[in-house]
């Protein structure tokens, strides 16, 4: 009997994880299909219960689902607990787990990809959904200098920092300070370059630029707030040059898109769902196929 793993997110006609996620199946021979699940907030508890049949592996997690998923878990894992968000489902022994893979896919891609050492650096971060959220954990984890998070809704901005530093106080020793500070502010600052002046890294984190978004073809900021010399992240994937790195590029900036956190964070997925050693390289080819258009 077939099993299943599926993506459960809305819209997901954009995705090209069933490609590169069969492709790894396949090389294992595994008799498990990779299943696109589009899923309506309102559908969110039928189709994640639905996980608990007999023929269900286990699910990724996309957009708008990585937070709301939480309490209609089993068990969520210690790193996406304190992050507050899942994008990987396991099904243990009948019981669903939660864990993120997003921050390794990040942290793997900015260092192996960007060839960039985010500890004590200064960072700008678009947007404050759940991939957001994973990010902002392993950035402060990793001792970046500085911090500054927006979001179109500014109090989804205020109540990351606010849980980002929450977290800094918790886990250092009072004596050294919090090291890291990690502010909001307002969306509209994006429209002046003094906001990204003294900044090594921004990283954008919204679905503005997505194909198939309601924003497609658009830039979250313009060409001239984006300064020469640091490194402008992406975590879109689809187009695999978005207009914002298109915009980056000609101002002079390094640049790294979204395909590689993608490919890094599903393969930490691939290896929680079988065990086995997920296949990088076949994972890659069939990801960068597939956004040149070479869907089957």
């Amino acid at each position: 009997m077939s099993r299943y793993i599926g993506l459960i997110g809305f819209p997901i006609k954009h995705s090209i994880s069933p490609y590169f996620q069969q492709a790894a199946l396949d090389y294992y021979r595994l008799d498990i299909r990779y299943m696109a699940w589009e899923t309506s907030p309102e559908e969110l508890g039928r189709v994640v219960n639905e996980l608990r049949e007999p023929e269900n592996v286990g699910a990724n997690v996309t957009v708008p689902h990585k937070e709301a998923v939480l309490p209609l878990l089993d068990e969520v894992d210690s790193l996406a607990s304190i992050i507050g968000a899942v994008n990987t489902i396991v099904k243990k022994d009948g019981r669903l787990v939660g864990f993120n893979t997003d921050a390794q896919g990040f942290l793997e891609a900015l260092e192996r990809e960007g060839h960039f050492d985010a500890s004590g650096k200064r960072v700008v971060m678009l947007g404050a959904g759940g991939v957001a959220r994973a990010i902002g954990f392993v950035l402060i984890r990793k001792k970046v200098a500085s911090l500054g998070i927006t979001d179109g809704v500014f109090d989804k901005a205020r109540a990351l920092a606010a849980s980002l530093s929450k977290h800094l106080r918790a886990t250092l020793d009072s004596r050294s300070g919090l090291g890291c500070k990690v502010k909001a502010f307002e969306w509209q600052a994006v429209n002046s370059a003094e906001t990204f002046r003294n900044c090594d890294l921004i990283i954008h984190c919204t679905t503005i630029g997505m194909k198939d978004s309601p924003q497609e073809g658009q830039s979250p900021l313009k060409l001239e707030v984006i300064p020469e010399g640091i490194l402008v992240y992406d975590v879109v994937y689809n187009p695999l040059l978005t207009p914002l790195l298109k915009l980056a590029r000609k101002a002079g900036a390094n640049i790294l898109g979204g395909l590689p956190m993608l490919v890094y964070q599903g393969a930490a997925s691939f290896e929680l769902w079988t065990g086995k050693r997920a296949p990088i390289d076949i994972m890659f080819s069939k990801a960068r196929e597939a956004l040149m258009g070479g869907k089957p």
